[in-house]
Formats: C-alpha cells, structure tokens, sequence
C-alpha cells in the first residue's frame, strides 16, 4: 500500500508540472492534508465516548451478562472451547464494539481473544476452527451503528451522516452470516480425518495428520 500511494502522489505531481497545474496539485495536497487533521480529531472524542462505555461495561460486569445470555450461539459457533473460557467474555466485547462500529477499539480487544484462544489451541503452530470463525467474524464486522463512519461524514460536513445506518446494517449482515456460515462450511469439509500409511522400518501403520 506504501508503494501504491507513493506513486500516485509522484506521479499526480509530475504530471501537474507537465501540465502546469502545480499550484492546483500543491493546493489539494495542503487541503487534504488540512482535512485529514480535523477528521483525525473529530474522531477522538467519539472514541473516548464509545471505549469509555466499553470499559464501564466490562467492569460493571454487564459482559459477563451478555456472555450468558449468547452462550447457546457461542457453544455453537466456537464448539472447541470451554464453556467457562474467557475468551467468551470477551468475544461478546469484542462483538459489541464492532457492532457500534467501534473498529480502532475492538481491534486490542480481538488481539486478547486471540491470545485466550492460542492457549486453548492444542496445535500451537495452526490456528484453530475457534480462531478461524473470530476472525471471520471481525472481517465481516457487523455493524448496527457505523459510529466511526458516521464521525468521518459528520467531519466533511454531511447533512444527513446517519442514513448510512441501515444500508450498513444491510451489507454487514449479509456479510456477517455468510462469513459464519462458510467457516462452518470449511471446517466440516476440510476436517483433518488423517491418513494411515506403513511405516517401513517396522512395517506397522502410522498416523500421519
């Protein structure tokens, strides 16, 4: 991605001297400069607000809470894990910021589950079908409330930031059962059932996974 903009930013440059629109090029690049600021603080006090309402949840208990009541959907989703795991806790956070659309702060929250679910891993050097559907699940990153995009409109001066609610909710849907359900799909169908061959030294059959 380094290399792609670098070179869309050499070559929008040369080509303005070539045709002697310099000025024009180096305006849009101090505009655009200007307005990436503004949206880059316009975002921080959204996403005080909104990590602020994580961490009250999490010590109130109210993710444990939520973890129960989605305990029959995450025994279903993540069936290799135990069923008093923390990464259970966490998941449902996890979750719940990414449906405010609270990305940048579900991203260290994701990193934890994935480390709760590597020490629950017993093959340490592959990722596990729970591993797999989490981050399925964080691609396809369902959204009820796309906060952050909406900060981003509200930013570049939007009359009306809010009515990409439901067309993303819409896609995010669409996107988020189908990634549930082609990871369940992969996991059945590519399923390690191992293979037997004979071993030539003892002339007896080994597992080979």
């Amino acid at each position: 991605m380094n290399y792609i903009f670098y070179f869309l930013i050499a070559f929008s440059i040369i080509f303005g001297i070539i045709n002697g629109r310099t000025q024009e090029v180096v305006s849009a690049i101090m505009d655009g400069a200007e307005l990436s600021v503004k949206i880059a603080i316009s975002l921080i006090g959204i996403m005080a607000f909104w990590l602020g309402i994580m961490r009250i949840a999490e010590k109130s208990g109210l993710v444990q809470f939520i973890a129960k009541i989605i305990k029959p959907i995450t025994k279903w989703l993540f069936n290799e894990i135990h069923e008093e795991s923390p990464a259970i806790g966490n998941i449902a956070l996890s979750f719940s910021a990414n449906a405010l659309g609270l990305t940048n702060a579900a991203t260290p929250i994701g990193l934890r589950v994935m480390q709760e679910l590597q020490e629950e891993n017993d093959d340490k050097t592959t990722a596990s079908n729970a591993m797999c559907m989490f981050l399925a699940m964080n691609t396809a990153g369902f959204q009820i409330i796309p906060a952050t995009v909406i900060a981003v409109l509200v930013a570049v001066g939007s009359k009306n930031p809010t009515e990409i609610i439901m067309p993303a909710m819409i896609v995010t849907s669409i996107a988020f059962i189908s990634a549930i359900l082609l990871a369940k799909l992969f996991q059945y169908t590519w399923k390690d059932k191992g293979c037997k061959e004979t071993a030539p030294e003892t002339g007896k059959e080994a597992d080979n996974a």
